[in-house]
């Protein structure tokens, strides 16, 4: 139902789970643990699966927090529940409230979750291409120490992702890239077909942590594309399904 890091299950009083797609009750393309509140899916279905999730957890559905996300570089600081059709517009969410999970949604994008376990602050970041790129991870572990969190104490884990073997892209993302930084061409390599190569995001994600002065970095090496264990976008389109399932990520102080 979920992989975790070593990193993050070493920490005191601290959970958290990369869910997959197993142990849920949707059918169909959202079989079966669907966490999509902005997916197809009949909504008691995502319902039950969100209840699930918060149950391993250890919070109430209501404490179960996720994001309208939009691949920004924008952060928001959770100080209490909010309604799920009130969702902020961002894509990362930092809180030092215990029994508040928050969490991000994913379906080849990288989830990555953090902690400082001295000052008791947590964040999850949802960083596609376009948010790690725009600055999300930075931003979030700003938002972390406007919360008391020092970089230095930050542990972070990078979650299941389309890895560099299932992620072709074209010329023109491979120039906005090497354009902003010529060291950024290491995070490519050449593709079967003609003007494409396979792009790099945890590596790049990673790089972006390391600049940003965090230390310790997990990673669970896990590619989305070819991992039925889990949704995959690019996996739905290649097969020309009408919509995809969403993985959800999440990490919760405990009481």
């Amino acid at each position: 139902m979920m992989f975790t890091s070593p990193l993050l299950s070493s920490v005191p009083r601290l959970r958290h789970a990369f869910f997959t797609r197993e142990g849920g009750v949707s059918a169909g393309l959202y079989a079966s643990l669907n966490g999509g509140v902005g997916s197809n899916d009949d909504p008691a279905h995502v319902t039950e699966n969100r209840r699930r999730m918060a149950e391993y957890l250890g919070v109430a559905p209501s404490h179960f927090l996720s994001l309208y996300q939009v691949h920004s570089p924008d952060v928001v600081v959770a100080t209490q529940p909010w309604a799920a059709d009130a969702r902020p517009h961002a894509d990362a969410t930092v809180t030092n409230v215990p029994g508040l999970a928050i969490g991000a949604t994913a379906a080849d994008c990288g989830p990555v979750l953090f902690v400082d376990p001295l000052a008791r602050v947590i964040g999850s970041a949802h960083a596609g291409w376009k948010g790690a790129f725009g600055g999300v991870l930075e931003n979030t572990i700003a938002a972390m120490e406007s919360l008391g969190a020092a970089r230095a104490s930050i542990v972070a884990a990078i979650g299941p992702l389309i890895r560099q073997p299932s992620y072709e892209v074209g010329a023109e993302f491979v120039a906005r890239f090497t354009e902003a930084d010529a060291a950024n061409a290491r995070f490519f390599v050449p593709s079967a077909r003609a003007d494409h190569s396979m792009f790099d995001l945890a590596g790049y994600i990673r790089l972006r942590l390391e600049r940003a002065g965090l230390q310790a970095i997990d990673d669970t090496g896990i590619d989305t594309y070819p991992d039925e264990r889990l949704f995959s976008y690019r996996r739905s389109v290649h097969r020309k399904e009408p919509d995809y399932g969403r993985n959800i990520h999440a990490i919760v102080l405990e009481d």
